[in-house]
């Protein structure tokens, strides 16, 4: 769908002309469910975060002054996925501040280098809850800790230390992964 077609179903479905939302959903599927994939466990909660987004966007769609629809989609399924969290409660963070070396943030990006997407989505989903959201919101999405700590309701030093802990527990994750795959690639 091009710019000014956007637009116009945008303008249309402010307006609550029929099948416009249905247009605008169909158009943004898979670039929300890319979105809320790394924030979910599985694919079932992916949907239903996502879906949950669809209709606060929706509800909301007459406040979006910009023509930005996709950007905006983006920070609602962030937040909405942050809301299932920490609605659900499915986590704990870790109130603890613990840095990571450099040497051992230099190791995790060259790791993360040569994975594709897809094998990267699938270790960043074996993460707790906690550890994928906070991973996710500073990594993936470029937030800092003091916005992470006001979205999800936790310290700074919370964030700080999810993180760490998510980045220890993915390289563990892919090294595991990587010999796997190494063995099965020589035996």
């Amino acid at each position: 769908m091009n710019k000014v077609k956007l637009s116009q179903m945008v303008i249309d479905c402010k307006q609550g002309k029929t099948g416009s939302e249905r247009v605008i959903y169909e158009h943004f599927y898979s670039y929300g469910i890319s979105i809320s994939m790394r924030y979910s466990s599985n694919y079932e909660e992916a949907v239903e975060v996502l879906n949950d987004s669809f209709l606060k966007a929706f509800k909301n769609i007459k406040k979006l002054k910009e023509d930005n629809f996709r950007g905006w989609l983006r920070r609602i399924i962030i937040n909405s996925a942050t809301d299932y969290h920490r609605k659900n409660k499915k986590y704990s963070f870790i109130e603890n501040d613990y840095d990571l070396a450099n040497s051992e943030i230099y190791a995790e990006e060259v790791i993360m280098a040569q994975l594709s997407y897809e094998d990267l989505l699938q270790v960043v989903q074996q993460l707790t809850p906690a550890y994928r959201t906070v991973f996710n919101l500073y990594v993936m999405d470029g937030y800092k800790h003091e916005e992470i700590a006001k979205m999800v309701g936790i310290s700074v030093g919370a964030s700080k230390s999810n993180l760490s802990r998510a980045r220890q527990m993915l390289k563990d994750l892919l090294k595991k992964t990587l010999n796997n795959e190494y063995s099965e690639a020589i035996g």
